[in-house]
């Protein structure tokens, strides 16, 4: 018992030196990247009215962090993007699981989710226009219809995933259709939505920015072309940057609560051992 055990400590212990080593190297990757914005401008590389160094973009947004309506634009951008993933959430993983369950109503849907899929969201703005004129439910409508189909797509493909003598022997067994769906087609098709949920919080958030910025929605990105239009360039800057941090912000809980719901997975598994 004791070799198996000293071979899983040091297992483990490579593995946080990996993981130690890649965020250094990110860290590091980010410090450069921050020192060129800071020189580009002050060289004269690029003119200073177009590109801030970097050092007068952050006294811009701790200037903005430092007012309520700040706070307000990044509340209203959570807001919307949160909704709408959830309500894209709920209605791809209960569709992508009838869907999927059935045989007659995939081939019946095939043509029609190929059809409206390959659709850009940002197509949709004039339809949201029209709907909502600017108000938030336009850009949620942009979102919940990215998002969707992220979902749809990923839960489909893990309920065809299921393999077809586990299907066989549940049917044999008489298992309830309920029963089928809890403990067959659910744990196969988990890993399948939780990539769905990877990829949909991301794609939300970019078309909740988008339709902000296009349609003046409220939230980041309307104040980002007000800024813009005001000549207030630095303050532009420090929203996109905002926006950049969300984008980080979600992509890191995303992947976090990935491993959470799919620690008993065996690539996560393998991946929190170290193993190759």
């Amino acid at each position: 018992m004791t070799l198996p055990l000293a071979q899983r400590g040091s297992t483990r212990l490579r593995a946080g030196s990996a993981r130690r080593r890649v965020a250094i190297r990110g860290l590091t990757g980010t410090l450069l990247f921050v020192l060129i914005l800071e020189a580009v401008p002050r060289l004269g590389l690029v003119n200073p009215a177009y590109l801030p160094p970097f050092s007068e973009i952050m006294v811009a947004l701790g200037a903005q962090a430092a007012t309520p309506a700040f706070w307000t634009l990044l509340g209203q951008t959570v807001f919307g993007w949160f909704t709408g993933l959830i309500i894209a959430l709920v209605a791809g993983i209960a569709l992508g699981m009838f869907i999927g369950s059935l045989k007659w109503v995939r081939e019946a849907t095939h043509s029609t989710i190929e059809f409206l899929r390959p659709i850009p969201s940002v197509a949709l703005i004039p339809l949201a226009v029209i709907l909502f004129g600017t108000d938030m439910r336009s850009t949620l409508l942009l979102v919940v219809y990215a998002t969707f189909w992220q979902v749809l797509i990923q839960v489909l493909s893990g309920v065809q995933d299921v393999d077809p003598i586990a299907r066989e022997t549940a049917r044999s067994y008489r298992f309830r259709p309920l029963t089928q769906l809890r403990s067959l087609v659910w744990p196969t098709a988990l890993p399948y939505v939780m990539t769905g949920v990877r990829l949909g919080a991301s794609v939300a958030l970019i078309l909740e920015i988008t339709g902000e910025l296009v349609i003046g929605s409220p939230g980041i990105g309307k104040q980002i072309v007000l800024s813009q239009t005001a000549g207030q360039v630095a303050t532009m800057y420090a929203f996109v940057i905002v926006a950049g941090m969300l984008g980080v912000a979600v992509n890191l809980g995303t992947r976090l609560l990935e491993r959470r719901v799919l620690r008993w997975h065996t690539s996560i598994r393998r991946d929190q051992e170290g193993s190759p």
